[in-house]
């Protein structure tokens, strides 16, 4: 089965008060969105996946409000192959002067069938 590619700039924002992480690929507007846990993805109406939103990121990502208003290096990649999807974080924050390197993976079963895809997008400063 054909697996179709996207690569794309990204934005990432985070909501202090109401602690939730985004990352999205710019230029592309979701259709629909898809819960898992505390984590929502947002699908295009072309299928891909072109945002994510962690609910209560700080506990999630074991990491204090503060730290996630700044995130100046972060690459977003997602995987769908049949009905599993693999979504993969990495971003740089820092902390006390120190880098720390953060690569939540997340892997799921999808009940919905979306194309097979794979998406790379992120920023570096």
């Amino acid at each position: 089965m054909d697996t179709k590619h996207l690569d794309g700039k990204g934005k990432v924002d985070y909501d202090y008060n109401y602690d939730i992480l985004f990352f999205k690929i710019s230029q592309r507007e979701y259709k629909k969105s898809i819960e898992l846990d505390n984590i929502v993805l947002d699908v295009d109406k072309e299928g891909f996946i072109v945002g994510m939103q962690i609910f209560g990121a700080s506990k999630f990502l074991n990491l204090t409000k503060a730290v996630l208003l700044k995130i100046p290096n972060w690459n977003f990649q997602s995987n769908v192959d049949g009905k599993r999807i693999e979504v993969r974080l990495t971003f740089q924050v820092m902390v006390r002067n120190k880098i720390i390197e953060k690569n939540p993976i997340i892997m799921e079963p999808l009940t919905e069938t979306l194309p097979n895809s794979e998406i790379t997008c992120g920023v570096s400063s």
